[in-house]
């Protein structure tokens, strides 16, 4: 009863730094009484691991703060994690977590169990969870990880806002015009044929389409998902990824906005884990891996290639002619001040606030665009069906 009314106290001071905290803390009976008859070779088979099971990085964010609450309250790390283990509303997060508690438990440190589970726990995690173990601050790592995450998740989002609403309206747009000239356009073409009449160009072009769409259909949708099936091939190769990409950077006011995201990405990436005690070298290594584009990752690359050989990391930056000249002569002052991390995190602030701002121009200015190529498209359809029945009518008049 003694450990269990310290694990409730314990319970309630965490729970009043962090709201999510608290809930987990409030579990801690329960999970003690059920980790005192569970041995650790039923926690392994319990915990079959399953590391491609997807987990939310909202999740792993929640965890990851919990974590650091606890640990900071004095909770032992096993009983830490069994508690979050069996909160776990995610069942196949739970079941890694289980794992995780029975290898420490095992002996194993936390970096190392969580090695096992590579896909919610990657490169920067581990390395960063090491660094805290090495450094006796694994609370403050977990902490800064934490936030880390949820600024990730954040940046995804503004890539998926810019990303998303134009491929939707070109989606709905490309499905208006296909019904257009696949259901309309031939009644229109059959009222014609009757009425003998002489069709203007426009008419023509328009009924050839449909024509065209309505007799090569099946043609049309297996050369499209062939082509896009081969373009997912080109894409998984060094080669096709560095074009794409390239390609995608290049495009007007788009490519701006990817940009700044990979830059923000860059310097929120590289400052964690610099501020986390990872060496230079290995951060840059997981900050290339994890860019998410091929063109900044290779620059990165270049970058990190250049530091081993001695060199400072300004000029290499430069010479990339990838990151913005500002950025480069910000992270030059931080590290000719001693304080590059610090720095990195001022221009992963700055550079995300310039993304939301971006985000938002690009979607202002794309939507009349849009609203004015589906005005154009469709107006230019339903207008050449009616230039005949025009004429017509001013034969008729005549």
């Amino acid at each position: 009863m003694g450990q269990i009314g310290m694990s409730f106290r314990v319970g309630q001071a965490a729970g009043a730094a962090l709201p999510s905290g608290r809930q987990a803390l409030d579990g801690a009976r329960a999970a003690t009484k059920r980790g005192a008859g569970r041995g650790a070779e039923k926690s392994r088979q319990a915990a079959a691991p399953k590391s491609r099971a997807r987990v939310k990085p909202k999740d792993l964010a929640i965890f990851t703060r919990q974590l650091s609450v606890m640990i900071d309250a004095g909770l032992p790390l096993v009983q830490s994690l069994e508690i979050l283990g069996a909160q776990q509303e995610n069942k196949a997060f739970a079941r890694m977590l289980i794992g995780v508690r029975s290898s420490v438990e095992g002996g194993s440190t936390l970096a190392n169990a969580l090695r096992q589970y590579p896909r919610p726990f990657d490169d920067l995690y581990t390395n960063m969870v090491e660094a805290g173990e090495t450094g006796g601050i694994l609370d403050t790592i977990l902490k800064r990880l934490s936030t880390y995450i949820e600024k990730a998740v954040k940046l995804r989002r503004a890539v998926q806002s810019a990303m998303i609403y134009p491929a939707a309206v070109l989606t709905i747009a490309a499905g208006v015009i296909l019904l257009l000239l696949w259901k309309v356009v031939p009644i229109f073409a059959t009222l014609f044929a009757g009425m003998n009449v002489a069709l203007p160009l426009p008419t023509r072009l328009v009924i050839a389409l449909s024509h065209a769409v309505a007799t090569f259909s099946w043609i049309l949708i297996a050369a499209a998902g062939i082509a896009g099936y081969g373009l997912k091939r080109y894409y998984a190769t060094r080669r096709g990824r560095l074009a794409i990409d390239g390609v995608i950077l290049r495009i007007p006011v788009l490519g701006a906005v990817m940009r700044k995201i990979s830059v923000a990405r860059f310097t929120r990436t590289l400052g964690t884990l610099i501020a986390s005690g990872v060496s230079m070298l290995e951060a840059m290594d997981i900050t290339a891996r994890g860019s998410g584009n091929a063109v900044i990752e290779a620059a990165i690359v270049r970058v990190r290639n250049a530091v081993e050989a001695g060199r400072t990391i300004v000029d290499p930056l430069r010479e990339t002619a990838v990151f913005p000249n500002m950025v480069v002569q910000m992270i030059g002052v931080g590290e000719q001040t001693g304080a590059l991390d610090a720095m990195l995190q001022k221009i992963g602030d700055f550079c995300e606030e310039e993304v939301d701002t971006a985000v938002a121009d690009l979607l202002t200015a794309l939507e009349p665009l849009m609203i004015l190529f589906l005005g154009v498209v469709v107006g230019g359809i339903v207008i050449s069906m009616y230039l005949p029945l025009f004429s017509l009518i001013g034969q008729l008049s005549g």
